[in-house]
């Protein structure tokens, strides 16, 4: 997590990131990409204006490289860059009853509004509540707490009714849902439209780092290869790099996969060339060990 100060802390972050930062009041927020200019990923964020602050949630382990990449691009502005890592523990909460438990728990009401967030306490705690964008393809809702103070907050949920799940349920979940993950499937190799992106991009904001290739790319071409799903048969779960073949021709590869509970079969999110995206079309995925899997290509979120 970065933490970002100063008067010129959102028009500096307006003019780096791919979304509208001016805009955001304090309890609002946002889903943003740091791209270079060649339009390829450094990093994919949330972002959450305070009062005097914005803080910026990357993935784990990112927020140094993104403070880094940042801080070449301040010279005047008023704007100080601080790693927050470490200072507040992240839980989500997610599923049709989710806002409504927190809501009742917290009493504060849970924004509507993706980002949008607000302060309440959980467990004597007082904690983040953050309105997820259904990242899991289910109604969502983040908490932020102090480190040394995350562990009531996660209790008090267990105890009226919440139920722990592990990374393969959430992994089934956020492939489902095609949701992309910085590092997976997505990094510094991928062009921003490569992904599902609508949500991180404001048209109308102005400049940022690798706007041009965004907006020709909307205006006048294409991408080359897109994210998509894929359905295998069979009950093998593909692995990270595996090929993705079409006849003879090697046409992509998967980046993340899992036995998926919704669907009941092995999916995948893979990147695929264009001419070989459209949702029915079958595909192998090739393993390191030569086994070849039928598999057709699925638009995203995938349809349960």
């Amino acid at each position: 997590m970065l933490e970002v100060t100063g008067r010129d802390r959102a028009t500096f972050l307006h003019a780096m990131l791919s979304q509208d930062i001016k805009s955001l009041t304090p309890g609002r927020g946002a889903a943003a990409s740091l791209l270079d200019i060649h339009g390829k990923i450094q990093c994919l964020a949330a972002v959450w204006a305070l009062d005097a602050t914005i803080l910026v949630v990357t993935p784990p382990g990112q927020a140094a490289k993104l403070a880094e990449a940042l801080d070449k691009h301040l010279f005047a502005e008023k704007a100080y860059l601080r790693d927050a890592t470490g200072e507040l523990e992240f839980a989500l909460v997610a599923g049709p009853e989710a806002p409504a438990l927190v809501s009742r728990l917290a009493d504060v009401k849970v924004p509507d509004v993706p980002w949008a967030h607000v302060v309440g306490t959980l467990g004597g705690v007082e904690t983040r509540i953050v309105r997820g964008d259904g990242e899991t393809g289910e109604p969502e809702v983040w908490l932020a707490a102090p480190t040394a103070h995350a562990e009531p907050p996660r209790s008090t949920l267990v105890e009226a009714g919440a139920r722990p799940v592990g990374r393969t349920a959430f992994e089934s979940l956020r492939i489902e849902a095609g949701t992309p993950v910085f590092g997976a499937d997505a990094d510094e190799t991928v062009l921003l439209p490569e992904i599902p992106f609508e949500p991180r991009v404001s048209y109308s904001k102005g400049c940022y780092l690798g706007q041009e290739v965004v907006v020709r790319i909307r205006d006048r071409g294409h991408v080359n290869r897109m994210l998509r799903g894929l359905v295998l048969d069979g009950t093998r779960v593909p692995e990270r790099g595996d090929r993705v073949t079409a006849g003879q021709a090697e046409i992509g590869h998967v980046t993340s996969a899992v036995m998926s509970f919704g669907l009941e079969r092995p999916i995948a999110l893979a990147f695929v060339r264009r001419q070989h995206a459209e949702p029915g079309t079958a595909v192998q995925v090739v393993s390191s060990d030569g086994a070849s899997i039928p598999a057709t290509v699925s638009a995203l979120p995938f349809a349960r």
